[in-house]
């Protein structure tokens, strides 16, 4: 049976970069934190297996290299529409590293900068409380950093009549597919949505993917019929996905809210990561965005700011990456954009170099 915290003791819902970035920040401001997380033993989460050259920065600043932790350096992005191809250079390096590998290092960190580690479900958030199984958690702070993943008491809105949803798989290491990943993540643009694929740690390839929902349903509901639809009508895709073994697992998450924003907050809740600003995946900027809003929530809380004034802030921070992305996103998912997108990439790299900037928080 986990105990209740002391109330003064500020409660973060969630250990992944976000919440582990926010504790660790805390814990150096002479706060400890509580992390609350679901796992005793750290998983795969379905995004973020591509760490951006500020999200690089930002774990250094904590004294975690990701090269120490063996992620696969990425120079180059390649744009993948039909048969057209662009290559593009990276403002500067980023890396290909799995969420396992990279949320074990941030929970270690929090947890020796003198944070306390409580795993219990979380069933209800409110003003003040966290109702979880095993025990209620009440704190006058709450960070809510729960991923892609709702909480029941803090839901977004789902307002859009055809939703995006989040498919994962991972390819184990194979030396011809490392041949065509090696120094690069690639976009995969589709009329119905995008694939990202970059190589991890160990060699094997993480595939995660934004899809319309309308195009599971024209499969029957099937993730893996569309998947082979998709690996059918896009020849470059379907090298790629012909290394996935038959009973690969897939990972899903329905209706995501790609460029919503949170403008406003419970008194005492401070919205982190996709719970306070959701950047369409094709711009590899969502672990930078986690990362970002827990830091600056903990130096708020710390200033003494409330939760209301850092969540408006936060948002005009990420109003331009966000529109950026979602903008980039929109055009990317008819055929007609997703070849211009391509050959202007490729005409002009330095314009998409620009356009990778825009997208940075």
């Amino acid at each position: 049976m986990c105990r209740a915290i002391a109330l003064s003791e500020p409660l973060i819902l969630g250990a992944g970069p976000a919440g582990c970035m926010a504790a660790i920040a805390l814990a150096s401001g002479g706060v400890r934190p509580t992390l609350l997380d679901r796992d005793a033993t750290v998983g795969d989460a379905l995004c973020g297996g591509f760490l951006s050259w500020r999200t690089a920065e930002r774990l250094r600043a904590v004294g975690i290299g990701p090269i120490q932790l063996g992620a696969h350096p990425v120079e180059t992005l390649a744009l993948v529409a039909g048969k057209s191809e662009a290559i593009a250079a990276l403002p500067s390096p980023g890396f290909g590293l799995s969420r396992r590998a990279l949320d074990t290092a941030l929970r270690r960190r929090a947890v020796t900068e003198g944070a306390r580690l409580v795993i219990d479900r979380a069933r209800t958030v409110r003003s003040g409380m966290v109702e979880g199984e095993e025990a209620d958690h009440p704190a006058e702070a709450i960070f809510l950093a729960s991923g892609k993943h709702d909480v029941r008491g803090a839901p977004r809105p789902r307002e859009d009549d055809d939703p995006a949803l989040g498919i994962r798989i991972r390819i184990p290491a194979h030396d011809a597919l490392r041949a065509m990943l090696r120094g690069r993540i690639e976009l995969h643009l589709f009329r119905c949505g995008y694939a990202g694929i970059v190589l991890q740690e160990d060699g094997s390839a993480n595939i995660c993917l934004a899809l319309r929902k309308s195009a599971l349903a024209d499969v029957g509901g099937q993730p893996t019929a569309l998947l082979d639809r998709l690996a059918d009508m896009h020849p470059r895709f379907g090298e790629r996905m012909a290394f996935a073994p038959d009973d690969t697992a897939i990972d899903t998450v329905g209706s995501v809210p790609y460029g919503w924003i949170a403008r406003d907050t419970q008194r005492g809740l401070w919205r982190l990561g996709d719970q306070a600003a959701v950047i369409p995946s094709l711009a590899g900027e969502g672990m930078a965005i986690a990362m970002e809003s827990g830091v600056a929530a903990a130096h708020a809380f710390l200033a003494g700011t409330d939760a209301a004034t850092f969540q408006r802030s936060f948002a005009r921070r990420a109003a331009r990456p966000i529109r950026t992305a979602k903008l980039i996103w929109q055009v990317a998912e008819t055929g007609a954009g997703a070849r211009i997108l391509t050959g202007v990439a490729r005409a002009l790299p330095a314009l998409a170099r620009t356009a990778m900037g825009l997208t940075r928080i």
